[in-house]
Formats: structure tokens, C-alpha cells, sequence
């Protein structure tokens, strides 16, 4: 097993060769990885059986274990989601406008690799390929950490990306996998600025958390997301049970899905219990405050806790409140600044809620759950940044690039 010191003196030379190749050389390795995973289904079934089987020993639970589960079909995504990937545009080497100074030198502003980008994450091996895949094309070299539940899936993906890469003019390790799975090698990993360039977490808030607290490394903050949806008194109510519905159920184990729902008084009463029946399916339990127990049949009282929390499950919060003002105190409030959610068929309504909520992504009208990289545009993605600095919202290619200044002249001096 190599240490994080090699690993980390490899990539640093893999992201030399890397920056220097052409898009046409990395879209055509994109390729070659894609087909080595339909290639390789069963090696890769076979590792996650593995993993699922682990799981069910300790316990995890249904929700964990829908991340961590790989079938045909999503391996088939994740092949597809490479092949977006190198359908996309390079960033790289794009010049964002030229100008000329007093002096008459031609100043560019250029995009360029990170370098060498870290990732850890938790149970889902999906992330293994998305990230890989997403640096490479964007010119960096990647290690990555996932989550002891995944290591047999993430062995024998990221064997088959490199072994791909092998074919290539590219080294295999522009794509490394930290195998040691223990919390020192999480530590030493947070602390390698000697040669990550940036560390990006992808997993529950206790990881974020960990890696904010433990990090030297430059982090790029992502993934935690308590998600609200606001029904205003406009409100329609088939959209605003279909909007929350999908949010809290179609997968409730991401960082899009809701967790708190908020509804006007003014139509508390006629909503809910209409709300309450189109959950009942899921078997989504309600926690709710005073007011909005009063409507419900089965619900049991919210506590403090439950406003601050990303349940990750069939959990849902609710709570009444008298104005879309208080509303959005709410979410300034207890918003970890991923996705919000106002149903109202007043446009000025709409319009506040835009305009004051401070979220990465704020929609009208529609389900958090389109806070993706896919849905958005980008192709796969790193992440949901829920930060300000460098990157906000799904972190696609331009994400995962820096910038330097390119100047041309004519012998002039200063």
C-alpha cells in the first residue's frame, strides 16, 4: 500500500504531463475509460457485493445503503456520464477577454488546471468515476479518499480508469485511490499541502465538519444540505404536493432533497392534511411544530434539533408560519446554503424570496432536487459548493479551474 507522500509525489508529476495534453487526447482517454467500465460490470459487481455485503453486517442503513448499492444500470450512468464529460468543452487554455493597457501590452486573462485536487467522500463509488473523470478533463491530476463502506467498488473502479489510462499517452496516475482507510490517513491526507492544490469533501456534515476543523489544505466546501420548501398563500396545491413530494421522496439520501417544509397559515389548514396523505406512501415522518400538529393525523412534535438537521431519510420538519418574511427567516436562520424552494403564484412573492434568500440555488416553482450538475448543464460534477469563495452551487469544469494572466508585448519597460 503506498503512502500519501507517494501518492502525492506522483500526481504532482501527472498533473505536469496532464496540463500539457490536447482536449482531443483527454476526450479520447474519456472514452476509453467509459467503455472499460461497461467492459468490466461484473469485475465491478462483484466488488461492490462485496461492500453490500459488509454494510448489511454493520448495520447501515437503507437509505447509506442506496448510495453505496452499483447496478448495471447505474454503472451504464456512470459510462454515460464520462462520455458527457468529454462531449463538454475544454475550459482549459480558454481566454476570457483580451484587452490592451496605457502601456500597450495585450493582456488575457486564461483558464488553467488546479493541479493536484484531493477529494474525500463517503459511500457513494458513483462520485469515484464523476471525480476523476470531471479533474481529468479539467487538466488535474486527483487523488481520492472515499469511505471504508466503498473500497472494494472504489479499488476496482478506479483500476479499471487507470488501466484505461494505461493505453493512453497519459500516466495512470493522474487517478489514484488512497486505500488506507483509516482516520489517520483522513488527517494526513487534510494536511498534504506540499502537494494537493485543493480539498474538496464530499459526504454528511460530520465529514464536512471534520475536514473544515482538520484541514490545512485550501478547502472548497461542499454538500451539506438542510433544503427547505416554502408554500406561500398562492400557493397551488397539486404543485405544492407534487414539488414536495418529489423533494422529500424521490431520493431522500442526497444533499437536494428537502428537510423542512414551511407553509403560510393562511392555507396550513387545507394543505397539509392533503400533503400528510401523498407522503403516507413513503412511510415520511412528520415532525411538526404546534400549530402544524393541529392539521396532521400522524406527526409528532419538532424539536430544536429537527430545524438544524439534514435527515437523509424519510424524515420531514414542518412548520406554520404567518408571512413569507418569517419564512425566510427561518431559512436565514437554519439554511446550511444549498437549495430553497418558494411555491407561490405571486410574482412579487417569487421575486423577495429571490432576492433574499442566500442560498447556492433558489427556485420558484420548482423541486430542489434539479440542484445538479446534469440538470444544470455542466455535465457531471465535483459537488455543491456552499461556499462563496472560488465556486457556489454544482462545481462543473470551469469549477475546477484557476486562472492565470497571459501578456503580450513589444519590448516595453516599466
Amino acid at each position: 500500500m503506498e503512502t500519501l507522500i507517494q501518492l502525492g509525489e506522483k500526481a504532482k508529476k501527472a498533473a505536469r504531463s496532464l496540463a500539457r495534453a490536447t482536449s482531443p487526447e483527454k476526450n479520447e482517454a474519456l472514452k476509453l475509460m467509459s467503455q472499460a467500465l461497461i467492459a468490466h460490470t461484473d469485475t465491478i459487481l462483484t466488488a461492490n457485493k462485496i461492500d453490500l455485503t459488509a454494510a448489511k453486517e454493520n448495520g447501515i442503513s437503507e437509505n447509506m445503503m442506496d448510495r453505496l448499492i452499483l447496478t448495471k444500470e447505474r454503472i451504464e450512468a456512470m459510462a454515460d456520464g464520462i462520455l458527457k464529460i468529454a462531449d463538454l468543452p475544454d475550459p482549459i487554455g480558454k481566454v476570457d477577454g483580451m484587452w490592451k493597457n496605457e502601456a500597450g501590452l495585450t493582456i488575457g486573462k486564461q483558464r488553467v488546471p488546479l493541479g493536484v485536487i484531493g477529494i474525500i467522500y463517503e459511500s457513494r463509488p458513483n462520485v469515484t468515476t464523476d471525480a476523476g473523470s470531471l479533474c481529468f478533463k479539467a487538466g488535474n491530476a486527483v487523488i481520492l479518499r472515499g469511505g471504508k463502506e466503498a473500497i472494494h467498488s472504489n479499488k476496482a473502479l478506479v483500476r479499471i480508469l487507470q488501466d484505461a489510462l494505461e493505453t493512453t499517452v497519459f500516466p495512470a496516475t493522474t487517478i489514484q485511490l488512497v486505500e488506507d482507510i483509516t482516520r489517520e490517513s483522513s488527517n494526513e491526507m487534510m494536511r498534504l499541502n506540499r502537494y494537493l492544490d485543493v480539498l474538496i469533501p464530499r459526504g454528511g456534515a460530520k465529514l464536512i465538519q471534520a475536514v473544515l476543523e482538520t484541514a490545512t489544505v485550501p478547502v472548497i466546501e461542499t454538500g451539506t444540505g438542510n433544503c427547505h420548501i416554502y408554500i406561500d398563500k398562492d400557493a397551488q396545491l397539486a404543485m405544492a404536493t407534487d414539488i414536495i413530494v418529489n423533494a422529500k421522496c424521490s431520493r431522500p439520501s442526497v444533499c437536494n432533497a428537502a428537510e423542512t417544509l414551511l407553509i403560510h397559515e393562511d392555507v396550513a389548514e387545507s394543505f397539509l392534511p392533503v400533503i400528510e396523505k401523498a407522503l403516507a406512501p413513503w412511510n415520511v415522518e412528520l415532525r411538526a411544530d404546534e400549530k402544524a400538529l393541529s392539521y396532521l393525523k400522524k406527526a409528532i412534535p419538532a424539536t430544536q434539533e429537527d430545524w438544524e438537521t439534514e435527515f437523509l431519510d424519510f424524515i420531514l420538519a414542518i412548520k406554520v408560519v404567518s408571512s413569507l418574511d418569517e419564512a425566510i427567516e427561518h431559512i436565514d436562520r437554519y439554511s446550511t446554503g444549498h437549495s430553497e424552494a418558494i411555491v407561490t403564484d405571486d410574482y412579487a412573492a417569487g421575486l423577495q424570496f429571490h432576492r433574499e434568500v442566500d442560498s447556492a440555488a433558489v427556485y420558484i416553482n420548482a423541486s430542489t432536487r434539479f440542484t445538479d450538475g446534469f440538470e444544470f448543464g455542466f455535465g457531471a460534477e465535483i459537488g455543491i459548493s456552499t461556499q462563496k469563495l472560488h465556486a457556489r452551487g454544482p462545481m462543473g469544469l470551469n469549477e475546477l479551474t484557476s486562472s492565470k494572466y497571459i501578456i503580450f508585448g513589444e519590448g516595453q519597460i516599466r
